[in-house]
Parts: structure tokens; sequence; C-alpha cells
């Protein structure tokens, strides 16, 4: 297994989060070794999942949020990104991670929030389906995979590929 002690992974958090795209990969971090602080709209509040499976407090206020104090960023998908996108904050955090080159791993939905920050220009990802029309109207190649590493940008597109996902994310954090 992999060790990711000394590694700070911010994992954005809006209500109706995927259940399965929060959960698994913020274990299997915290598994590896890494801390993983939950950030939302504001610290101390409870956001809920899309399947009411799952529960997360907030660890963290996104405008509190520095892209130096993490080494990678995770977007879960579900209608979160959707909200994220609206919290300037997120946005900024997203675009900071995505030109500082660190990790920055969404799936789903999660490209909705790279979209707002003006990031996908030229990158090579993928997504749930219904949003590849805009990834492509934002500049971005989609690819229907279930992961795409492209640089610093990882992205999968379903629960299904959470296994994947998970995967290149703790690889890229160890090369980080």
């Amino acid at each position: 297994m992999t060790d990711l002690s000394g590694k700070r992974v911010a994992m954005l958090v809006e209500d109706e989060f995927e259940d399965r795209e929060l959960t698994a990969p913020r274990d299997a971090l915290r598994e590896a070794g890494a801390t993983v602080v939950i950030v939302g709209p504001s610290a101390g509040a409870e956001f809920k999942s899309t399947r009411g499976e799952a529960i997360v407090t907030s660890d963290m206020a996104a405008t509190a949020a520095r892209v130096t104090d993490f080494d990678a960023l995770v977007i879960p998908g579900g209608h979160a990104p959707d909200r994220m996108r609206m919290r300037h904050a997120m946005v900024d955090l997203a675009r900071d991670a995505m030109e500082a080159g660190k990790p920055v791993a969404a799936i789903c939905h999660g490209p909705q929030l790279l979209i707002s920050a003006n990031a996908l220009r030229q990158r090579t990802l993928t997504c749930w389906p219904s949003i590849a029309i805009d990834v492509k109207n934002a500049g971005g190649l989609y690819v229907d995979r279930p992961v795409v590493e492209d640089g610093n940008l990882i992205t999968s597109r379903k629960p299904d590929d959470v296994t994947a996902f998970v995967d290149a994310l703790i690889r890229a954090l160890a090369r980080a």
C-alpha cells in the first residue's frame, strides 16, 4: 500500500453529493495515511448525499481554504458540483489548484466546477455523459473512459469507476 502520510487533501462537499464518489476516495485516502479535510460552504455544517446513505460534516469553510495548504483537491459528483459552482470560494480553490499543478480529481458531474473555473481548455477528460457537451463547449476534449489522467487532472465518469479513480488519485498524490 502507498503511504500518503503528511499529504493533505481538500475534498469539496455540498448537498446532494454522490455517496460513493465522496466516501470511497475519502476512506481510501485516509487508509493510505493522508489527511482529508472536508471543505464546504461553511465549517461544521452537515451535507446529505443524493441517496441519503451518507451525511458528511465540513471541517473547513471554502473561504478559509488556501491551495497552498493542500497537496490535492477532490471534487465528488452528484448534484453537488452544480451547487459548488455557485460558491466563488470553491471556484477559486479549484482554479488555483489547477493553476498550481496540484492533483485535481473530479468524478461524474465534478468537472462542472472546473468549467466555472475556466480550467478545462485543451484538457482531455471524462465525465458524466450529460455534461460532455458542456466540457466540449468549455474547450475540453471529452473521451468516454473509466479514468483519464491529463497532467494534474484526473477524471472519471460515474460511481462504477470509483476504484480506478481512487487508484489514479493515490498514484498522483504519491508523486506530488
